[in-house]
């Protein structure tokens, strides 16, 4: 062998030990940095002037659902974990893992909240607003502190915001790092809630599955109720990229037993958000140039505790929540679902619309709602 060869050998060798020994540090920074939020926790909150009262049993209040997606989805972008099919079988894959710029952070921020701010059929914002993937301090979203810039756009409500995203700097994918995350869950109340807790889901904490993943959660709100009950309202988001969904059936378990507790001690109970199941038990309802995509579950009815439903919205087969990432979204082109909405309890009377946004600020689109406690004559 020659010199020659074997200086290059040893220098590939250098080469592989040092990318090794890189990766091995970055695990261990990784693991050092890991932990998962505890169970039962209290959601922080920011009280404003928002009243202190009950919730009335049979008065109608509204209130909306809605992902944001940490304000990267403009119509054109993709995410680069979403992959897909073209109904000729053409494979097709996201390219993003941050937003586009900091401009257009902002322009998406700033659209949902004049959304929200308008939601309502007479042009008004809801009672309660329960969103997801608000970004705090994250790389993927320029820092923009979108809890701040929605809190401060609703001065007459108070605030309850939880954690399920805090990482360590993630260099993945390699072209486009996505860094480290700060992002939860906000939920906006004209009324103030005698408590507020986050309640842990059970999630993968398999390698290296539970350092990109979210920690996924679901937080309750308490209100008292003028017939000395109360009203449980839960903002949650349940597992997406779930392969055979055996973790959201666990996340599934965790809610419903959850939700029943409450339900037989008399207390009204709504869960809204992102379920990441298709709602109703439709998988494709909508028209589509796609194949159904593998992170799609469906959601029956018969998975529900006895005494709960989906409140299947009223404009259901036209216009859908969510859609697919992996291209940019074309309407009949693009695969589209309703994963979001609200299940709510046997006394509660409700009906829902998802509001056809175009999916102009977020890969979803807003679901409203409105109700009234007790159960309809």
């Amino acid at each position: 062998m020659s010199k020659t060869v074997k200086h290059i050998l040893a220098a590939v060798l250098s080469l592989v030990v040092l990318v090794v020994a890189v990766l091995g540090i970055y695990v261990i920074y990784l693991e050092a940095n890991y932990s998962r939020i505890a169970d039962s926790t209290k959601a922080e909150v920011t009280a404003t002037t928002s009243t202190a009262g009950v919730v009335n049993v049979g008065q109608t209040y509204t209130a909306a659902t809605y992902n944001i997606g940490f304000g990267a989805y403009t119509p054109d972008y993709t995410f680069f974990m979403d992959e897909g099919y073209m109904a000729d079988g053409t494979k097709t894959v996201g390219t993003h893992s941050c937003a586009v710029s900091k401009e257009s952070e902002l322009s998406c921020t700033n659209g949902d909240i004049s959304l929200l701010s308008t939601i309502n059929e007479d042009g008004t914002a809801p009672d309660f607003i329960l969103l997801q993937e608000v970004d705090t301090d994250s790389d993927r979203s320029y820092h923009v502190n979108q809890r701040s810039l929605i809190t401060d756009a609703f001065p007459g409500y108070t605030t309850y915001f939880a954690y399920n995203f805090r990482s360590a700097y993630l260099a993945y994918p390699l072209g486009e790092p996505i860094g480290t995350i700060n992002s939860g869950l906000l939920t906006l109340s004209k009324l103030r809630a005698s408590s507020s807790v986050r309640r842990s889901y059970p999630i993968d904490e398999s390698f290296p599955t539970k350092f990109f993943d979210l920690d996924r959660c679901f937080v309750v709100m308490r209100y008292p109720t003028s017939d000395g009950h109360e009203l449980v309202l839960v903002n949650s988001h349940m597992s997406a990229y779930d392969k055979g969904g055996t973790v959201r059936a666990r996340q599934l378990n965790v809610i419903s037993s959850f939700i029943s507790s409450e339900y037989a001690k008399g207390n009204y109970v709504i869960v809204g958000g992102d379920f990441n199941h298709a709602l109703c038990g439709s998988v494709d309802l909508y028209e589509s140039q796609q194949l159904v995509p593998d992170w799609v579950a469906k959601l029956d009815s018969t998975e529900l505790p006895e005494g709960f439903s989906v409140v299947q919205a009223s404009n259901l087969d036209d216009v859908a929540s969510c859609r697919g990432d992996d291209i940019p979204y074309e309407k009949g082109v693009t695969y589209t679902v309703t994963i979001d909405g609200f299940i709510v309890s046997g006394n509660v009377t409700a009906t829902t619309t998802n509001v056809d946004n175009g999916f102009e600020y977020s890969d979803h689109n807003p679901v409203r709602l409105t109700f009234s406690l007790g159960a309809s004559a």
